[in-house]
C-alpha cells in the first residue's frame, strides 16, 4: 500500500465508536514491548483447533486448510490492539479475535510482525494471507485508491470488520498548549504514526490552517506510535494523535500515567476490518462466518470487556462496510 492508501484509516475516517468513551480497564495495564523488527518466520499465536474438529473448517479454502494456518501481516507495536508481552508473544484485541476465530476455523493464526504502510504490499505480494492491524475500513482502500491524489494504485482489498474506532488528540499532561479541538493545531507540531487516520487528519486540517492564513502544522510521522510518543514525551512536539484506544492506552501506562493527557473529543469513527485480497473470497467468507460465530457464543463480547473497549464492539461481522 501507498502511505494513504494502506493506512490505518482514511482521510475521512478513523482507527472507536462514535460519542462512546471507551472505558480502559485494568487489563490495558499490561507492559507494551513491540517492535517494528519482523523475526521472519513470525510466531504462532493461536492455539486453533484441528481442522476435523473445529465447526467452520470447511468453509476455509483447501489450501489453508492443508497448512494449518493463516498468515497474518500486523504492525505489533499498537497497544492495546496488537502489541508484545516480555516473552515477546503477541497479545491485545486483535491476537485475542484471531485466536478465538481459529478455535471455529481450525487454523492457527500466525501474526508476523511488519510495519503498518507496508502491510497490503504484503498481502499483494502473498507474503500475508490476511493483514490484522488496526486497519480502518475505508472505500479507498476497497478500491485500491491513494485517498490523496484520487488515483488508482492497486486492486484494493476486501475487508471483514470487526471493531469501530475514533481518532483522538493527547498531548503533555498538563501542557496542552491549548489544543482542545483539530484547528486548534495551527501553528503548532504533532507526531503521528505513518500511514494512519490521524496523518490525514493532520494533512487536511494543515491545508485549512494555511488557507486561513493560520499558520502551518508541522506534522512528524514515525513508523510506529511508540516512536511519536518518545519524540513527544522527550518536548519534540506539542501534541500527539493515534486512535482512541491507544491513546487511551498511553495517557493510562505512560509514565505512570503521569506524561499524557487526552484533549478534545475523539473523531472519525469508522471500522476496523481485517484485509483479505478481492480475489480471495473463500477465505473473506470463512472469516466472516467465524467472526459470526464468536460473536453469537459470547467470546467476542470477553474479548472485548477483557480490554475494557466495550463501546466499540460490533454485533455482526460485516464485509467492505467502511465508506
Amino acid at each position: 500500500m501507498t502511505a494513504s492508501t494502506t493506512r490505518r484509516s482514511t482521510a475521512a475516517r478513523s482507527r472507536i465508536a462514535a460519542g462512546s468513551a471507551i472505558v480502559v480497564a485494568g487489563a490495558l495495564l499490561l507492559t507494551s514491548c513491540g517492535d517494528q523488527t519482523d523475526s521472519g518466520s513470525g510466531s504462532k499465536e493461536t492455539d486453533g483447533a484441528t481442522a476435523s474438529a473445529a465447526p467452520l473448517a470447511d468453509k476455509l479454502p483447501q489450501s489453508v486448510r492443508d497448512k494449518g494456518v493463516i498468515k497474518v501481516g500486523s504492525d505489533i507495536a499498537y497497544p492495546p490492539v496488537e502489541f508484545r508481552d516480555d516473552s515477546g508473544k503477541a497479545i491485545g484485541i486483535d491476537p485475542d479475535i484471531a485466536e478465538a476465530m481459529g478455535k471455529q476455523l481450525g487454523v492457527t493464526f500466525e501474526f508476523q510482525n511488519g510495519t503498518f504502510d507496508t502491510l497490503i504490499t504484503g498481502l499483494r505480494s502473498k507474503r500475508y494471507d490476511i493483514a490484522m492491524s488496526a486497519m480502518t475500513d475505508t472505500k479507498a482502500r476497497q478500491d485500491g485508491v491513494d485517498s490523496e491524489t484520487g488515483k488508482k494504485v492497486g486492486e484494493g482489498v476486501d475487508f471483514v470488520d470487526y471493531f469501530t474506532a475514533g481518532v483522538s488528540i493527547y498531548t503533555k499532561k498538563g501542557d496542552d498548549q491549548g489544543i482542545k479541538t483539530w484547528s486548534d493545531l495551527c501553528g503548532k507540531k504533532i507526531v503521528v504514526q505513518r500511514g494512519t487516520v490521524s496523518e490525514d487528519l493532520a494533512k487536511t486540517e494543515n491545508d485549512k490552517c494555511l488557507k486561513a492564513g493560520k499558520g502551518k502544522i508541522a506534522i512528524e510521522p514515525f513508523d510506529n506510535d511508540q516512536q511519536a510518543q518518545t519524540r513527544l514525551r522527550a518536548g519534540g512536539a506539542d501534541a500527539g494523535s493515534s486512535d482512541f484506544p491507544v491513546a487511551a492506552y498511553a495517557v493510562k501506562t505512560s509514565g505512570g500515567g503521569n506524561d499524557f493527557q487526552l484533549v478534545g473529543e475523539q473523531v472519525e469513527a469508522a471500522p476496523y476490518g481485517i484485509a483479505v485480497a478481492k480475489d480471495n473470497t473463500e477465505l473473506r467468507d470463512a472469516l466472516q462466518a467465524a467472526l459470526d460465530a464468536i460473536i453469537k457464543n459470547g467470546e467476542y463480547e470477553k474479548i472485548i470487556a477483557k480490554w475494557g473497549v466495550q463501546a466499540g464492539a460490533v454485533t455482526e461481522a460485516k464485509i467492505n462496510g467502511g465508506s
